[in-house]
């Protein structure tokens, strides 16, 4: 194949995989369902919020200058007029020297344009000893001061937080328009593969990339839709790819992309459609593939679950927030200091696992087949194209797992 691993860099890797990206569509929710969802369109604030002047404190309403100069040695002194009940509109309105008792909350009554907390306050009877000063405004949320109707609450693109719901309920989005959900087939391919199920003879492993892959599309929204494991043989994994493009938004396949005879993914691939990539200067990860059969992106994956990992946050997510729309950054980042050399070669993006305790990342070397960095480590670092490594004492940004 002329595409036969001819290394593209990072970057050329991601803007192929982006225009490949079908979008998905979206659908309405109720609002309880919409957790962690992506917002398909700009939602508005259908009334002002708040729609009255509120107190955010227990206290006393009260017209902030007649507070001026208050403190322990010499209080002001002012009238209590009553309480407000919540909930209820209240109609008088104080004068200077006055104040009213509101609960958090509370509608503040006319006139007043601060609240005394409760804790700098002292009640003798019908009048209120004010201890400490407060300003205009003061301990007081305004009329639609967080929100005026018909302004933007949550913008398009943005997952779903609780936060967020709870935001969507203030503003009376009891059905919530969503990105439809990714559907992502999983293929994982190899002789050599078994069930988790089943303990491993000798020549033999288990299948962990179906379950890793499955997991990381989980949690960037996606539905995983597994296809089993399908052994080396063309007509077997050519109708699982046909099948998983029929009924899938996107699909990975495990194994078969490296430089063999017995790998097939990307030969099946160009029959069906056509290979975009073979090959990113990437490690690890470096056999990537990434085309497009009957009009759905195909990434071949390599066979090692870290190097797949590796591709999966440095490559795949980008396919799944163009799928989806998502605006935000969906990767948790942190600063540390490197705590050991980190050699690479040049035009080669690196990633390297490490290890960050006391702000101290600790890079984690191992051989490509091995498992146990990947719980062993915090997360990675990116070592770019254009260096030829990192010293020790450089700030990095570590990319949390």
């Amino acid at each position: 194949m002329s595409l036969f691993l001819q290394l593209v860099s990072v970057s050329k890797a991601v803007a192929e995989i982006r225009n490949l990206a079908v979008k998905c569509g979206d659908e309405s929710v109720p609002l309880l369902e919409a957790f962690h969802r992506i917002l398909a369109r700009d939602v508005h604030a259908d009334v002002d919020i708040p729609g009255f002047t509120r107190s955010i404190v227990d206290g006393f309403a009260v017209r902030a200058a007649d507070t001026t100069g208050s403190g322990d040695a010499i209080p002001s002194m002012l009238n209590l007029q009553g309480r407000v009940a919540m909930g209820v509109s209240l109609n008088h309105r104080i004068k200077s020297g006055d104040c009213i008792y509101v609960p958090t909350g509370g509608i503040l009554p006319e006139g007043a344009d601060a609240v005394v907390m409760i804790e700098h306050a002292e009640q003798l009877g019908e009048e209120i000893l004010v201890r400490k000063p407060v300003a205009h405004g003061e301990n007081v949320l305004f009329f639609n001061e967080d929100f005026s109707s018909g302004e933007v609450v949550c913008n398009k693109g943005r997952r779903l937080t609780s936060q967020d719901i709870g935001v969507l309920a203030a503003a009376g989005c009891t059905d919530v328009p969503v990105v439809k959900i990714p559907r992502v087939g999983i293929i994982s391919t190899g002789n050599e593969l078994v069930q988790v199920s089943q303990k491993p003879m000798p020549g033999q492993v288990r299948d962990v990339n179906s379950y890793v892959v499955a997991s990381f599309v989980r949690e960037h929204g996606c539905r995983p839709v597994l296809y089993g494991i399908v052994r080396d043989d063309r007509e077997a994994l050519r109708s699982a790819i046909s099948h998983a493009t029929v009924e899938c938004d996107a699909v990975m396949i495990s194994g078969g992309s490296s430089k063999d005879d017995r790998d097939m993914v990307a030969a099946i691939i160009a029959e069906r459609g056509s290979v975009l990539v073979h090959g990113i200067a990437i490690a690890p990860g470096k056999p990537t593939i990434i085309g497009k059969c009957d009009g759905k992106p195909v990434i071949g994956l390599p066979g090692h679950p870290a190097s797949a990992f590796i591709v999966l946050i440095a490559i795949v997510r980008h396919l799944i927030t163009a799928m989806t729309g998502e605006t935000g950054s969906n990767m948790q980042t942190f600063q540390a200091t490197l705590g050991q050399n980190v050699p690479s070669s040049k035009g080669r993006e690196d990633y390297v696992r490490v290890a960050v305790k006391d702000g101290i990342a600790t890079p984690l070397f191992g051989k490509s087949g091995l498992l146990n960095t990947l719980v062993r480590s915090t997360g990675v670092i990116r070592v770019p194209a254009e260096s030829e490594g990192l010293e020790t004492g450089t700030q990095v940004e570590v990319m949390i797992w």
